[in-house]
């Protein structure tokens, strides 16, 4: 059933993902005209508070992370504002919610930022309060679950309620401008889709790297580690969509079906195909930071830091190494999209001295968005000793090739398509079950060899047998 909600709740509204993203998103879509007059907001925690205190609380969220150019008309979306104290964990409180949520004309839209061990009460309580009908969707924010076994519960809880169309669970990097124009970049153009094969690709490189450490997530992030904090979701969800096959139609259901196609042919990985790092004490950018176990203030055995050699067994992809390396505490805070095409069969500059380099087109994603592409070019001169050939950059930034467009961040996209219920930059529930069958396999073989964690320094691009990795290959991380 498809409306337009007149009624968001947002649960967890006091913390730290609604004071830096949820508030601040939705001002900038109210400042821009894109909420509806009559849409409600309401926020909902442990917290008690009044509905004066809490937009109190808004107003220095925003005032705090929202650009100063984009605060027009606070005033007016404060007024939209109002709150409900509530402990999750039991049924008492729920209908004072539904009573502050009032009646509807269209639908409800409900946005769950909390701990997944809430879900299952959560769920109990709206179905309690009648907050749970066909005018009522749900929305998840990650993480679902530590493996799939947890994943499914979870599942099961909120499917307990809400049917699959009504569920919008959230990847934040689908959100993402530049994760959106890959799919442009292959789709749009003829260029690129009739090369996008292994008879054409050498290999893809996947690299999420943060400068961070723990950041006040100490106790959820020593539980969870990189893989299953930033490889069970960011990043099978970007090599699903480099990998995907072209979906009949832009829609949900068309773009989800080629996805999980893609995770459930992913091979399984094997010895020697991983490598996982922890972080030491060492330098960002020539300011001392400290290991992760001083962070911590204890010994563990979590990693920080990982690399994948993955593979897609399919017709398309076969023989193509998908490299993927997310870390903490890396030189730089990148993430990029590197497609590695092969050589050219014959270079007939060879003779003449030339040097060949195959082309390379590089997606950045974070934290600047463009596109670049590699190409061959001939050196200007009169090629008396030679001819010289040399790669040339093709560039396009986004900011400045769309600079009379908005810049969004993802989650006002990502809001505004739960208010509207547009689920094509949702994760449906056999994608994270395919991405956690995957992981899992991974962590399993971890704990059959005995690998743990080998260290490097904070500043440097992880253990050297990352590296190892993609050379033994004859292939190079780009940095």
């Amino acid at each position: 059933m498809s409306f337009t909600a007149d009624r968001l709740v947002l649960f967890g509204a006091t913390g730290d993902l609604a004071q830096r993203m949820l508030l601040p998103s939705l001002c900038a879509l109210d400042h821009d005209d894109l909420l509806a007059p009559d849409l409600k907001i309401v926020g909902t925690a442990r917290s008690d508070m009044s509905d004066a205190e809490f937009r109190d609380f808004a107003r220095a969220a925003l005032e705090k992370f929202l650009p100063v150019n984009r605060r027009g008309g606070m005033a007016e979306f404060l007024n939209r504002l109002s709150y409900q104290p509530l402990d999750a964990t039991t049924l008492e409180g729920y209908e004072e919610l539904a009573a502050k949520v009032g009646e509807p004309k269209r639908g409800i839209a409900i946005f769950l930022s909390t701990a997944p061990s809430l879900f299952e009460p959560t769920i109990r309580g709206l179905q309690h309060a009648g907050l749970d009908g066909p005018h009522v969707r749900m929305c998840l924010e990650k993480p679902l679950g530590t493996d799939l076994e947890t994943s499914r519960e979870i599942n099961d809880a909120v499917a307990a309620a809400f049917p699959e169309e009504r569920i919008f669970r959230i990847d934040h990097y689908l959100g993402k401008e530049t994760v959106q124009n890959l799919l442009a970049l292959r789709f749009a153009n003829i260029l690129f889709e009739p090369l996008w094969n292994a008879s054409h690709i050498d290999h893809v490189q996947i690299t999420v790297a943060e400068t961070v450490g723990l950041e006040g997530r100490v106790a959820f992030y020593d539980d969870a580690g990189a893989l299953r904090d930033m490889v069970q979701n960011h990043m099978l969800q970007l090599l699903a969509l480099v990998a995907m096959e072209p979906p009949g139609n832009f829609n949900a259901t068309s773009v989800r079906d080629e996805k999980v196609k893609v995770l459930r042919a992913l091979r399984p990985v094997t010895e020697g195909e991983t490598v996982t790092g922890q972080y030491r004490a060492g330098a960002i950018q020539r300011e001392s930071v400290p290991g992760y176990d001083e962070e911590l203030g204890k010994d563990s055995d979590t990693e920080t830091y990982v690399a994948i050699k993955a593979h897609v067994d399919n017709w398309r992809w076969k023989g193509v190494p998908f490299y993927m390396r997310t870390g903490k505490r890396l030189p730089e805070r990148v993430t990029e999209i590197v497609v590695q095409f092969r050589s050219v069969p014959h270079s007939i500059f060879e003779d003449k001295g030339a040097r060949m380099q195959p082309n390379r087109l590089v997606i950045g994603i974070q934290p600047e968005e463009n596109v670049h592409l590699s190409l061959m070019a001939k050196v200007p001169g009169l090629d008396r000793e030679g001819i010289r050939l040399r790669s040339v950059p093709l560039d396009i930034s986004m900011p400045d090739a769309f600079s009379g467009a908005v810049r969004r961040i993802a989650y006002e996209r990502l809001l505004l398509d739960l208010i509207e219920g547009d689920q094509t930059l949702f994760v449906r529930r056999d994608e994270v079950e395919a991405q956690w069958e995957w992981i899992d396999a991974i962590r399993a073989g971890w704990a059959e060899q005995g690998l743990t964690p080998r260290p490097y320094s904070a500043g440097t691009w992880g253990p050297s047998a990352a590296i190892a990795l993609a050379e033994r290959d004859g292939v190079t991380w780009h940095e």
